[in-house]
């Protein structure tokens, strides 16, 4: 983060011109004077969300392009504008005040009724504000754990096209703090986004599987902890709605982050039962014959974890047996365009190991 909001400013001033002339308005004000102004801009549009008509309408329009100034001049605080760096006493006043009175939730609120230049810079100002410090403790987790019903808002936005992108990416920063990932993945909304990434328009999608990978991926004791716990039901829904999926895109991430949470060490006991179930070997030896090589690699890399089990259930073994042939015939013939050695170490460890299987 570099540059501050005031060219030419000392530090020692940057603390009151938060607001100052030309684009900022003849008011000067302080970080946390700005957020207050901003505050009372969102609680206007939040009480005014749709055209009203008249004198009201008007004032209501001058509120949103306010707003967007506010915005753009919280942003300048927390990452510069390019000609020094920022005031850090400024960043602790901005981050102080914002986490007070509800201005998240009446951002979060607001989002439907920004422009979309303001929307993407909200966004930015949130996610800096997500990581701020304030006297060794983060505000922004403080707040979620006693606001956790803003998380209900934030997965809602999924179902609406206009807003899944802002939303989704406020949500993202949210789950950044294991307070805000533990509420969302023992809530019902982890069974939402099965659907939310099978949505046929890209973008929601996308955000939809961004957002659960991180969900799934960052937090590596509580995911584990979700994984032991919601077992059976979530990856019946992983394989049917996910690896099975007819769309290439969604196929290709979710046999991906398949295999990132297998070799995952903290999910060492799920990757063992995991390699245990004759029905997930069947799946995944059928995605090593699938026409895509990228999915082929992916599946491969999965497939190495039953091989090298050492404790093999019985009927893993009769299966691997009875493909013996057949598996040692695809990897022969299995090969990358570009020369990888890990690959070609790991594809011989598995023909080493299928070779020698017998019942």
């Amino acid at each position: 983060m570099s540059g501050c909001l005031w060219p030419c400013v000392s530090s020692a001033n940057a603390m009151t011109a938060g607001m100052g002339g030309g684009l900022f308005g003849p008011k000067a004000r302080s970080p946390a004077e700005l957020v207050g102004h901003t505050r009372d801009l969102l609680r206007f549009i939040a009480d005014h969300p749709e055209p009203c008509g008249g004198k009201l309408e008007a004032k209501r329009e001058q509120k949103i392009t306010d707003l967007s100034i506010s915005v753009r001049a919280m942003k300048s605080i927390l990452y510069g504008d390019g000609d020094g760096d920022p005031v850090a006493e400024a960043c602790t006043q901005l981050t102080r005040e914002f986490f007070k009175d509800n201005t998240l939730r009446l951002v979060i609120v607001c989002v439907p009724h920004m422009d979309l230049e303001t929307q993407k810079e909200v966004t930015l100002v949130f996610a800096n504000l997500a990581r701020q410090k304030v006297d060794s403790r983060i505000p922004a987790s403080d707040y979620l754990e006693v606001n956790q019903d803003l998380l209900d808002i934030l997965m809602a936005g999924f179902s609406n096209r206009d807003i899944a992108i802002h939303y989704s990416t406020i949500l993202r920063d949210c789950v950044r703090h294991q307070v805000a990932a533990r509420y969302v993945l023992y809530s019902g909304h982890m069974k939402k986004f099965f659907d939310y990434i099978q949505f046929p328009d890209f973008s929601p999608s996308t955000e939809a599987f961004k957002t659960f990978k991180e969900l799934l991926t960052r937090h590596k004791s509580s995911a584990a902890e979700f994984f032991t716990k919601n077992y059976d039901w979530f990856f019946s829904d992983f394989h049917t709605k996910l690896l099975h999926s007819s769309n290439y895109v969604t196929k290709r991430q979710s046999i991906q982050l398949l295999g990132d949470i297998l070799l995952e060490r903290t999910n060492s006991s799920v990757m063992l039962r995991y390699v245990s179930s004759k029905e997930n070997l069947i799946v995944l030896m059928n995605h090593l014959r699938d026409p895509s090589q990228p999915i082929q690699v992916e599946a491969f890399h999965i497939f190495k974890l039953f091989t090298a089990n050492k404790n093999k259930p019985r009927e893993i073994t009769s299966i691997l047996v009875a493909n013996k042939s057949k598996i040692i015939r695809f990897l022969n013939a299995f090969t990358l365009e570009k020369e990888d050695r890990v690959f070609e170490s790991d594809k011989a460890q598995v023909l080493a190991d299928v070779t020698a299987m017998k019942l």
